[in-house]
Protein backbone atom coordinates (compact mmCIF):
# COMPACT_ATOMS: atom_id res chain seq x y z
CA UNK A 1 0.00 0.00 0.00
CA UNK A 2 2.90 2.35 0.78
CA UNK A 3 4.46 1.63 -2.61
CA UNK A 4 1.12 2.22 -4.29
CA UNK A 5 0.71 5.57 -2.50
CA UNK A 6 4.25 6.67 -3.39
CA UNK A 7 3.71 5.66 -7.01
CA UNK A 8 0.55 7.74 -7.09
CA UNK A 9 2.41 10.69 -5.61
CA UNK A 10 5.25 10.19 -8.12
CA UNK A 11 2.77 10.24 -11.01
CA UNK A 12 1.10 13.37 -9.59
CA UNK A 13 4.45 15.09 -9.03
CA UNK A 14 5.66 14.27 -12.55
CA UNK A 15 2.69 15.41 -14.56
CA UNK A 16 1.52 18.26 -12.33
CA UNK A 17 5.08 19.57 -12.20
CA UNK A 18 5.49 19.25 -15.96
CA UNK A 19 2.32 20.93 -17.17
CA UNK A 20 2.33 23.63 -14.48
CA UNK A 21 6.10 24.03 -14.66
CA UNK A 22 6.21 25.52 -18.14
CA UNK A 23 4.29 28.68 -17.29
CA UNK A 24 5.52 28.66 -13.69
CA UNK A 25 9.09 29.00 -14.97
CA UNK A 26 8.07 32.22 -16.69
CA UNK A 27 6.07 33.36 -13.66
CA UNK A 28 8.98 32.70 -11.31
CA UNK A 29 11.63 34.29 -13.53
CA UNK A 30 9.61 37.49 -14.05
CA UNK A 31 8.71 37.53 -10.35
CA UNK A 32 12.38 37.24 -9.49
CA UNK A 33 13.21 40.18 -11.76
CA UNK A 34 10.33 42.20 -10.28
CA UNK A 35 12.07 42.13 -6.89
CA UNK A 36 14.23 44.90 -8.41
CA UNK A 37 11.45 46.59 -10.37
CA UNK A 38 12.41 50.04 -9.08
CA UNK A 39 16.03 49.89 -10.38
CA UNK A 40 14.82 48.34 -13.65
CA UNK A 41 12.27 51.12 -14.11
CA UNK A 42 14.93 53.74 -13.35
CA UNK A 43 17.28 52.23 -15.96
CA UNK A 44 14.55 51.94 -18.59
CA UNK A 45 13.34 55.50 -18.09
CA UNK A 46 16.90 56.64 -18.89
CA UNK A 47 16.40 60.04 -17.33
CA UNK A 48 19.61 62.09 -17.44
CA UNK A 49 21.10 62.84 -14.02
CA UNK A 50 20.99 66.51 -13.09
CA UNK A 51 23.65 68.44 -11.16
CA UNK A 52 22.93 68.58 -7.43
CA UNK A 53 23.10 72.00 -5.80
CA UNK A 54 23.76 72.40 -2.09
CA UNK A 55 21.16 74.18 0.07
CA UNK A 56 18.52 73.99 -2.65
CA UNK A 57 14.97 73.11 -1.58
CA UNK A 58 12.83 71.69 -4.43
CA UNK A 59 9.59 72.58 -2.65
CA UNK A 60 10.47 76.27 -2.63
CA UNK A 61 11.23 76.35 -6.37
CA UNK A 62 8.12 74.33 -7.22
CA UNK A 63 5.77 76.52 -5.18
CA UNK A 64 7.29 79.71 -6.61
CA UNK A 65 6.66 78.51 -10.18
CA UNK A 66 3.14 77.29 -9.46
CA UNK A 67 2.20 80.50 -7.60
CA UNK A 68 3.25 82.51 -10.64
CA UNK A 69 1.78 80.17 -13.28
CA UNK A 70 -1.42 78.77 -11.73
CA UNK A 71 -2.37 80.83 -8.68
CA UNK A 72 -6.10 80.06 -9.04
CA UNK A 73 -5.76 76.32 -9.69
CA UNK A 74 -7.90 74.16 -7.38
CA UNK A 75 -4.87 72.00 -6.55
CA UNK A 76 -1.14 71.66 -7.14
CA UNK A 77 0.69 68.37 -7.18
CA UNK A 78 4.46 68.05 -6.97
CA UNK A 79 6.34 64.76 -7.38
CA UNK A 80 9.54 65.44 -5.45
CA UNK A 81 12.94 64.00 -6.43
CA UNK A 82 13.40 60.46 -5.12
CA UNK A 83 17.20 60.66 -5.27
CA UNK A 84 19.90 63.28 -5.87
CA UNK A 85 20.04 64.09 -9.59
CA UNK A 86 16.35 63.38 -10.26
CA UNK A 87 13.97 65.90 -11.80
CA UNK A 88 10.58 66.73 -10.32
CA UNK A 89 7.17 66.91 -11.96
CA UNK A 90 4.67 69.69 -11.33
CA UNK A 91 1.00 69.25 -12.23
CA UNK A 92 -2.15 71.32 -11.86
CA UNK A 93 -5.69 71.51 -13.13
CA UNK A 94 -6.98 74.69 -14.75
CA UNK A 95 -10.45 76.19 -14.21
CA UNK A 96 -11.60 74.85 -17.60
CA UNK A 97 -10.78 71.29 -16.48
CA UNK A 98 -7.64 70.92 -18.58
CA UNK A 99 -4.61 69.32 -16.94
CA UNK A 100 -1.09 70.63 -17.23
CA UNK A 101 2.29 69.35 -16.12
CA UNK A 102 5.92 70.36 -16.48
CA UNK A 103 9.27 68.84 -15.59
CA UNK A 104 11.60 71.03 -13.50
CA UNK A 105 15.23 70.95 -12.46
CA UNK A 106 14.97 71.08 -8.64
CA UNK A 107 18.35 72.79 -8.30
CA UNK A 108 17.81 75.68 -10.71
CA UNK A 109 14.06 75.83 -11.28
CA UNK A 110 14.56 75.59 -15.05
CA UNK A 111 11.93 73.71 -17.05
CA UNK A 112 13.18 70.62 -18.84
CA UNK A 113 12.24 69.19 -22.23
CA UNK A 114 9.39 66.69 -22.42
CA UNK A 115 9.24 63.79 -22.52
CA UNK A 116 11.89 63.64 -19.81
CA UNK A 117 13.19 60.14 -20.14
CA UNK A 118 11.31 57.30 -21.79
CA UNK A 119 7.70 56.32 -21.18
CA UNK A 120 7.81 52.70 -20.03
CA UNK A 121 6.26 50.18 -17.70
CA UNK A 122 9.79 49.27 -16.66
CA UNK A 123 9.98 46.69 -13.90
CA UNK A 124 6.24 46.94 -13.31
CA UNK A 125 5.72 44.84 -16.45
CA UNK A 126 7.56 41.93 -14.85
CA UNK A 127 5.39 42.27 -11.75
CA UNK A 128 2.15 42.41 -13.77
CA UNK A 129 3.18 39.39 -15.84
CA UNK A 130 4.13 37.57 -12.66
CA UNK A 131 0.68 37.74 -11.09
CA UNK A 132 -1.67 37.93 -14.11
CA UNK A 133 0.39 37.16 -17.24
CA UNK A 134 -0.71 40.58 -18.57
CA UNK A 135 -4.09 38.91 -19.14
CA UNK A 136 -6.49 40.70 -16.78
CA UNK A 137 -8.92 38.67 -14.67
CA UNK A 138 -8.43 35.41 -16.64
CA UNK A 139 -4.71 35.85 -16.01
CA UNK A 140 -5.35 36.13 -12.27
CA UNK A 141 -7.27 32.86 -12.33
CA UNK A 142 -4.68 31.04 -14.43
CA UNK A 143 -1.82 32.11 -12.16
CA UNK A 144 -3.87 31.07 -9.12
CA UNK A 145 -4.58 27.65 -10.66
CA UNK A 146 -0.90 27.15 -11.51
CA UNK A 147 0.13 28.23 -8.02
CA UNK A 148 -2.15 25.60 -6.51
CA UNK A 149 -0.56 23.12 -8.89
CA UNK A 150 2.85 24.12 -7.60
CA UNK A 151 1.78 23.52 -4.01
CA UNK A 152 0.60 20.06 -5.07
CA UNK A 153 3.94 19.40 -6.79
CA UNK A 154 5.90 20.57 -3.73
CA UNK A 155 3.95 18.39 -1.27
CA UNK A 156 4.01 15.33 -3.54
CA UNK A 157 7.73 15.87 -4.13
CA UNK A 158 8.43 15.75 -0.40
CA UNK A 159 6.43 12.50 -0.18
CA UNK A 160 8.21 10.92 -3.16
CA UNK A 161 11.77 11.63 -2.03
CA UNK A 162 12.35 9.35 0.95
CA UNK A 163 16.01 10.43 1.21
CA UNK A 164 15.37 14.08 0.50
CA UNK A 165 18.03 15.48 2.85
CA UNK A 166 20.61 12.86 1.89
CA UNK A 167 19.97 13.65 -1.76
CA UNK A 168 20.60 17.32 -1.01
CA UNK A 169 24.24 16.58 -0.19
CA UNK A 170 24.70 14.36 -3.25
CA UNK A 171 25.65 15.64 -6.68
CA UNK A 172 27.19 13.49 -9.38
CA UNK A 173 28.19 15.63 -12.39
CA UNK A 174 28.50 14.17 -15.85
CA UNK A 175 26.09 11.31 -15.12
CA UNK A 176 23.25 12.36 -17.42
CA UNK A 177 19.86 11.63 -15.91
CA UNK A 178 21.36 11.11 -12.44
CA UNK A 179 22.99 14.56 -12.55
CA UNK A 180 19.73 16.26 -13.50
CA UNK A 181 17.94 14.50 -10.64
CA UNK A 182 20.67 15.49 -8.17
CA UNK A 183 20.47 19.12 -9.30
CA UNK A 184 16.67 19.06 -9.05
CA UNK A 185 16.77 17.62 -5.54
CA UNK A 186 19.44 20.02 -4.30
CA UNK A 187 17.64 23.12 -5.60
CA UNK A 188 14.30 21.88 -4.24
CA UNK A 189 15.53 21.14 -0.71
CA UNK A 190 17.54 24.34 -0.38
CA UNK A 191 14.70 26.58 -1.56
CA UNK A 192 11.78 24.55 -0.14
CA UNK A 193 10.90 26.89 2.79
CA UNK A 194 11.13 29.92 0.51
CA UNK A 195 8.99 28.26 -2.18
CA UNK A 196 6.24 27.29 0.27
CA UNK A 197 6.22 30.80 1.72
CA UNK A 198 6.22 32.63 -1.62
CA UNK A 199 3.47 30.50 -3.20
CA UNK A 200 1.23 30.56 -0.12
CA UNK A 201 1.56 34.32 0.41
CA UNK A 202 1.01 34.90 -3.31
CA UNK A 203 -2.30 33.04 -3.15
CA UNK A 204 -3.34 34.81 0.05
CA UNK A 205 -2.67 38.28 -1.39
CA UNK A 206 -5.27 37.76 -4.13
CA UNK A 207 -7.84 35.87 -2.11
CA UNK A 208 -10.48 38.43 -3.04
CA UNK A 209 -9.90 37.78 -6.75
CA UNK A 210 -10.14 34.01 -6.28
CA UNK A 211 -13.14 34.05 -3.90
CA UNK A 212 -15.12 37.28 -4.51
CA UNK A 213 -18.61 35.91 -3.89
CA UNK A 214 -18.73 36.06 -0.05
CA UNK A 215 -17.60 39.69 -0.12
CA UNK A 216 -20.10 40.63 -2.84
CA UNK A 217 -22.89 38.89 -0.91
CA UNK A 218 -21.98 40.78 2.26
CA UNK A 219 -21.43 44.25 0.80
CA UNK A 220 -23.28 44.14 -2.49
CA UNK A 221 -21.86 44.11 -5.98
CA UNK A 222 -21.09 47.85 -6.19
CA UNK A 223 -17.95 49.11 -4.42
CA UNK A 224 -17.86 45.89 -2.38
CA UNK A 225 -14.07 45.76 -2.29
CA UNK A 226 -13.76 49.40 -1.16
CA UNK A 227 -16.32 48.88 1.61
CA UNK A 228 -14.58 45.71 2.74
CA UNK A 229 -11.16 47.37 2.86
CA UNK A 230 -12.50 50.38 4.76
CA UNK A 231 -14.12 48.15 7.39
CA UNK A 232 -11.09 45.89 7.61
CA UNK A 233 -8.69 48.77 8.16
CA UNK A 234 -10.92 50.64 10.62
CA UNK A 235 -9.58 53.83 9.09
CA UNK A 236 -10.93 57.20 10.13
CA UNK A 237 -13.25 58.65 7.50
CA UNK A 238 -11.41 60.56 4.77
CA UNK A 239 -11.27 64.32 5.07
CA UNK A 240 -14.02 66.09 3.17
CA UNK A 241 -12.67 68.17 0.28
CA UNK A 242 -12.23 71.80 1.33
CA UNK A 243 -14.54 74.47 -0.05
CA UNK A 244 -13.07 77.72 -1.35
CA UNK A 245 -13.76 80.60 1.06
CA UNK A 246 -12.95 83.35 -1.42
CA UNK A 247 -10.64 85.02 1.10
CA UNK A 248 -7.05 85.31 -0.03
CA UNK A 249 -4.27 84.06 2.24
CA UNK A 250 -0.52 83.77 1.96
CA UNK A 251 1.00 80.41 1.17
CA UNK A 252 2.37 78.64 4.24
CA UNK A 253 6.08 77.92 4.61
CA UNK A 254 6.04 74.71 2.57
CA UNK A 255 9.69 73.95 3.27
CA UNK A 256 9.05 74.01 7.02
CA UNK A 257 5.94 71.86 6.61
CA UNK A 258 7.94 69.35 4.57
CA UNK A 259 10.54 69.13 7.34
CA UNK A 260 7.82 68.49 9.91
CA UNK A 261 6.19 65.89 7.65
CA UNK A 262 9.49 64.02 7.16
CA UNK A 263 9.98 63.89 10.92
CA UNK A 264 6.45 62.81 11.79
CA UNK A 265 6.24 60.18 9.02
CA UNK A 266 9.70 58.82 9.73
CA UNK A 267 10.73 58.91 6.05
CA UNK A 268 11.15 61.58 3.37
CA UNK A 269 8.08 62.83 1.52
CA UNK A 270 7.93 61.92 -2.16
CA UNK A 271 4.81 63.83 -3.12
CA UNK A 272 3.19 67.12 -2.08
CA UNK A 273 -0.38 68.21 -2.82
CA UNK A 274 -1.72 71.70 -2.07
CA UNK A 275 -5.51 72.06 -2.19
CA UNK A 276 -6.95 75.56 -2.79
CA UNK A 277 -3.55 77.33 -2.75
CA UNK A 278 -3.81 80.96 -1.70
CA UNK A 279 -7.14 80.49 0.08
CA UNK A 280 -7.78 80.52 3.82
CA UNK A 281 -9.09 76.93 3.53
CA UNK A 282 -5.95 75.66 1.83
CA UNK A 283 -4.53 72.26 2.83
CA UNK A 284 -1.11 70.70 2.34
CA UNK A 285 -0.65 66.94 2.12
CA UNK A 286 2.63 65.03 2.01
CA UNK A 287 2.86 61.35 0.98
CA UNK A 288 5.73 58.97 1.64
CA UNK A 289 5.12 55.75 -0.25
CA UNK A 290 6.95 52.60 0.74
CA UNK A 291 10.14 52.63 -1.32
CA UNK A 292 11.96 49.67 -2.83
CA UNK A 293 15.18 50.26 -0.97
CA UNK A 294 13.65 51.01 2.42
CA UNK A 295 15.90 49.53 5.11
CA UNK A 296 13.15 49.38 7.72
CA UNK A 297 13.16 46.19 9.80
CA UNK A 298 9.41 46.56 10.31
CA UNK A 299 7.50 44.00 8.26
CA UNK A 300 4.45 46.30 8.11
CA UNK A 301 6.32 48.91 6.13
CA UNK A 302 3.35 50.62 4.48
CA UNK A 303 2.90 54.06 2.94
CA UNK A 304 2.41 57.10 5.14
CA UNK A 305 0.81 60.51 4.70
CA UNK A 306 0.10 63.66 6.69
CA UNK A 307 -2.28 66.55 6.01
CA UNK A 308 -1.78 70.07 7.41
CA UNK A 309 -4.13 73.02 7.65
CA UNK A 310 -2.45 75.49 5.34
CA UNK A 311 -3.56 78.52 7.35
CA UNK A 312 -2.57 77.39 10.85
CA UNK A 313 -0.14 74.54 10.26
CA UNK A 314 -2.23 72.24 12.46
CA UNK A 315 -2.18 68.51 11.73
CA UNK A 316 -5.53 67.43 10.30
CA UNK A 317 -4.72 63.77 9.66
CA UNK A 318 -1.74 61.42 10.05
CA UNK A 319 -1.94 57.96 8.45
CA UNK A 320 0.34 54.96 8.64
CA UNK A 321 2.96 56.32 11.03
CA UNK A 322 1.92 54.20 14.01
CA UNK A 323 0.25 50.86 14.61
CA UNK A 324 -2.98 50.33 16.45
CA UNK A 325 -4.37 47.08 17.87
CA UNK A 326 -7.64 47.86 16.13
CA UNK A 327 -5.93 47.35 12.79
CA UNK A 328 -5.01 43.71 13.53
CA UNK A 329 -7.25 42.31 10.78
CA UNK A 330 -5.70 44.56 8.19
CA UNK A 331 -2.17 43.82 9.41
CA UNK A 332 -2.63 40.07 8.92
CA UNK A 333 -3.28 40.72 5.23
CA UNK A 334 -0.51 43.31 4.95
CA UNK A 335 2.00 40.94 6.55
CA UNK A 336 1.31 38.38 3.81
CA UNK A 337 1.61 41.08 1.17
CA UNK A 338 4.88 42.44 2.51
CA UNK A 339 6.34 38.94 2.81
CA UNK A 340 5.51 38.24 -0.83
CA UNK A 341 6.67 41.60 -2.20
CA UNK A 342 9.83 41.87 -0.04
CA UNK A 343 8.97 45.38 1.12
CA UNK A 344 11.08 45.12 4.24
CA UNK A 345 14.68 44.59 5.27
CA UNK A 346 16.25 46.71 2.53
CA UNK A 347 18.46 45.46 -0.27
CA UNK A 348 19.78 42.49 1.71
CA UNK A 349 16.33 40.88 1.83
CA UNK A 350 15.73 41.70 -1.82
CA UNK A 351 18.94 39.92 -2.86
CA UNK A 352 17.92 36.92 -0.77
CA UNK A 353 14.55 36.86 -2.54
CA UNK A 354 16.32 37.25 -5.88
CA UNK A 355 18.59 34.27 -5.23
CA UNK A 356 15.67 32.24 -3.85
CA UNK A 357 13.61 33.02 -6.93
CA UNK A 358 16.42 31.96 -9.25
CA UNK A 359 16.80 28.70 -7.33
CA UNK A 360 13.06 28.06 -7.58
CA UNK A 361 13.20 28.71 -11.33
CA UNK A 362 16.19 26.38 -11.65
CA UNK A 363 14.36 23.70 -9.65
CA UNK A 364 11.41 23.78 -12.05
CA UNK A 365 13.70 23.95 -15.07
CA UNK A 366 15.73 20.89 -14.03
CA UNK A 367 12.51 19.03 -13.30
CA UNK A 368 11.05 19.60 -16.76
CA UNK A 369 14.37 18.75 -18.42
CA UNK A 370 14.67 15.60 -16.32
CA UNK A 371 11.33 14.40 -17.70
CA UNK A 372 12.62 14.58 -21.27
CA UNK A 373 16.00 13.03 -20.40
CA UNK A 374 14.21 10.03 -18.84
CA UNK A 375 11.81 9.63 -21.77
CA UNK A 376 14.64 9.72 -24.30
CA UNK A 377 16.09 6.64 -22.65
CA UNK A 378 12.88 4.83 -21.88
CA UNK A 379 9.47 5.65 -23.27
CA UNK A 380 6.46 4.67 -21.20
CA UNK A 381 4.15 5.01 -24.23
CA UNK A 382 1.63 7.05 -22.22
CA UNK A 383 -0.02 8.42 -25.39
CA UNK A 384 0.02 5.33 -27.58
CA UNK A 385 0.83 5.97 -31.22
CA UNK A 386 1.08 9.73 -30.60
CA UNK A 387 3.75 9.36 -27.89
CA UNK A 388 6.68 10.38 -30.10
CA UNK A 389 4.89 13.52 -31.30
CA UNK A 390 3.79 14.46 -27.78
CA UNK A 391 7.36 14.11 -26.49
CA UNK A 392 8.64 16.38 -29.25
CA UNK A 393 6.04 19.01 -28.30
CA UNK A 394 7.06 18.69 -24.65
CA UNK A 395 10.72 19.24 -25.59
CA UNK A 396 9.76 22.37 -27.55
CA UNK A 397 7.67 23.68 -24.63
CA UNK A 398 10.66 23.16 -22.34
CA UNK A 399 12.83 25.30 -24.59
CA UNK A 400 10.25 28.09 -24.82
CA UNK A 401 9.47 28.03 -21.08
CA UNK A 402 13.11 28.30 -20.02
CA UNK A 403 15.33 29.80 -22.71
CA UNK A 404 12.40 31.51 -24.47
CA UNK A 405 11.27 33.38 -21.38
CA UNK A 406 14.78 34.65 -20.72
CA UNK A 407 15.08 35.71 -24.36
CA UNK A 408 11.76 37.59 -24.16
CA UNK A 409 12.96 39.41 -21.02
CA UNK A 410 16.14 40.72 -22.63
CA UNK A 411 14.27 41.66 -25.83
CA UNK A 412 11.99 43.76 -23.62
CA UNK A 413 15.06 45.78 -22.56
CA UNK A 414 16.18 46.10 -26.19
CA UNK A 415 12.75 47.34 -27.27
CA UNK A 416 13.02 50.06 -24.62
CA UNK A 417 16.24 51.37 -26.15
CA UNK A 418 15.43 50.85 -29.84
CA UNK A 419 11.93 52.36 -29.91
CA UNK A 420 12.01 56.19 -30.35
CA UNK A 421 11.68 58.02 -27.03
CA UNK A 422 8.82 60.23 -28.31
CA UNK A 423 6.88 57.37 -29.94
CA UNK A 424 3.20 57.27 -29.01
CA UNK A 425 2.24 54.18 -27.01
CA UNK A 426 5.81 52.98 -26.71
CA UNK A 427 5.23 51.36 -23.29
CA UNK A 428 2.58 49.08 -24.82
CA UNK A 429 4.89 48.26 -27.73
CA UNK A 430 7.63 47.17 -25.33
CA UNK A 431 5.25 44.70 -23.69
CA UNK A 432 4.14 43.45 -27.09
CA UNK A 433 7.79 42.85 -28.02
CA UNK A 434 8.10 40.67 -24.92
CA UNK A 435 4.94 38.67 -25.67
CA UNK A 436 5.68 38.20 -29.38
CA UNK A 437 9.24 37.09 -28.64
CA UNK A 438 7.94 34.53 -26.18
CA UNK A 439 5.50 33.20 -28.80
CA UNK A 440 8.22 33.22 -31.48
CA UNK A 441 10.51 31.20 -29.20
CA UNK A 442 7.86 28.46 -29.00
CA UNK A 443 7.39 28.41 -32.78
CA UNK A 444 11.15 28.30 -33.31
CA UNK A 445 11.52 25.46 -30.79
CA UNK A 446 8.75 23.46 -32.50
CA UNK A 447 10.36 23.87 -35.93
CA UNK A 448 13.83 22.96 -34.66
CA UNK A 449 12.56 20.01 -32.65
CA UNK A 450 10.59 18.44 -35.50
CA UNK A 451 13.02 19.24 -38.33
CA UNK A 452 16.38 18.72 -36.59
CA UNK A 453 16.58 18.09 -32.83
CA UNK A 454 15.74 19.89 -29.57
CA UNK A 455 19.39 20.46 -28.68
CA UNK A 456 19.70 22.81 -31.64
CA UNK A 457 16.71 24.79 -30.39
CA UNK A 458 18.39 25.08 -26.99
CA UNK A 459 21.63 26.26 -28.60
CA UNK A 460 19.95 28.90 -30.77
CA UNK A 461 17.97 30.47 -27.94
CA UNK A 462 20.63 30.20 -25.23
CA UNK A 463 23.32 31.79 -27.42
CA UNK A 464 20.91 34.52 -28.56
CA UNK A 465 20.02 35.36 -24.95
CA UNK A 466 23.67 35.33 -23.88
CA UNK A 467 24.80 37.67 -26.67
CA UNK A 468 21.91 40.10 -26.11
CA UNK A 469 22.61 40.23 -22.37
CA UNK A 470 26.33 40.86 -22.86
CA UNK A 471 25.70 43.56 -25.48
CA UNK A 472 23.05 45.46 -23.47
CA UNK A 473 25.52 48.00 -21.96
CA UNK A 474 26.84 48.76 -25.47
CA UNK A 475 23.32 49.32 -26.79
CA UNK A 476 22.56 51.65 -23.88
CA UNK A 477 25.70 53.67 -24.58
CA UNK A 478 24.92 54.00 -28.31
CA UNK A 479 21.25 54.95 -27.88
CA UNK A 480 21.34 57.18 -24.77
CA UNK A 481 24.97 58.11 -24.15
CA UNK A 482 24.70 56.59 -20.67
CA UNK A 483 26.99 53.77 -19.63
CA UNK A 484 28.28 51.82 -16.67
CA UNK A 485 31.18 54.20 -15.98
CA UNK A 486 28.84 57.20 -15.94
CA UNK A 487 26.45 55.47 -13.54
CA UNK A 488 29.27 54.65 -11.16
CA UNK A 489 30.74 58.16 -11.39
CA UNK A 490 27.37 59.72 -10.55
CA UNK A 491 26.66 57.31 -7.72
CA UNK A 492 23.74 55.70 -9.55
CA UNK A 493 24.35 52.22 -8.20
CA UNK A 494 20.88 50.96 -9.14
CA UNK A 495 21.30 51.54 -12.87
CA UNK A 496 24.83 50.18 -12.73
CA UNK A 497 23.56 47.04 -11.00
CA UNK A 498 21.03 46.47 -13.80
CA UNK A 499 23.78 46.34 -16.43
CA UNK A 500 26.13 44.27 -14.26
CA UNK A 501 23.36 41.77 -13.57
CA UNK A 502 22.51 41.59 -17.28
CA UNK A 503 26.14 40.77 -18.08
CA UNK A 504 26.22 38.15 -15.33
CA UNK A 505 23.16 36.52 -16.86
CA UNK A 506 24.86 36.70 -20.25
CA UNK A 507 27.87 34.79 -18.95
CA UNK A 508 25.60 32.22 -17.28
CA UNK A 509 23.63 31.60 -20.47
CA UNK A 510 26.86 31.38 -22.48
CA UNK A 511 28.09 28.68 -20.11
CA UNK A 512 24.79 26.82 -20.51
CA UNK A 513 24.98 27.05 -24.29
CA UNK A 514 28.59 25.85 -24.27
CA UNK A 515 27.65 22.89 -22.10
CA UNK A 516 24.76 21.96 -24.41
CA UNK A 517 27.06 22.30 -27.42
CA UNK A 518 29.64 19.97 -25.89
CA UNK A 519 26.94 17.44 -25.03
CA UNK A 520 25.67 17.60 -28.61
CA UNK A 521 29.14 16.89 -30.02
CA UNK A 522 29.78 14.07 -27.55
CA UNK A 523 26.42 12.37 -28.05
CA UNK A 524 24.46 13.79 -31.01
CA UNK A 525 20.75 13.21 -30.86
CA UNK A 526 19.61 10.81 -33.56
CA UNK A 527 16.12 10.13 -34.76
CA UNK A 528 16.44 6.56 -33.48
CA UNK A 529 16.90 7.82 -29.94
CA UNK A 530 13.39 9.21 -29.88
CA UNK A 531 10.58 7.07 -28.48
CA UNK A 532 9.04 5.14 -31.33
CA UNK A 533 5.49 3.90 -30.81
CA UNK A 534 4.90 0.20 -31.26
CA UNK A 535 3.02 -0.83 -34.38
Amino acid sequence: MKDSFRKSMAWLHTWCGLFCGWVLCAIFLTGTLSVFREPITRWMQAQPLLPVAANSNPVVRASAYLAATAPQAPAWQVDLPRRPGDAMQLAWKADDGSRHHVIMDPATGALLDQPWGRATQGGRHFMAFHYMLQGGLPGYWLVGFLSMGMLVALVSGVVVHKRIFKDFFTFRPGKGQRSWLDAHNAMAVLSLPFLFMIVYTGLSVFYISYMPWPMETMYGGKDAYEQYQAELALKPPPLAPPARSGIAAALPDLAALQLRADTLMGRPALEMTVDLPGDTHQRVRFDARSTEGDDSRDLLNHARSITFDGATGAILQLEGAQHDAGYAGKFSHEAMEQLHLAHFGGWSVKWLYFVGGLMGTAMMATGTILFCVKRRKKSEMEFGAATATVYRVIEACNVAALAGTALACIVYFYANRLLPAALEGRAKLEIQAFMYTWLASLLHALVRTFLTNPRQAWLDQLWSTALLCLALPLLNWVTTGQHLGLYLANGDGQSAAVELTAMAFGLAFACMARHVGKATQAAPVKQANRPVPAR
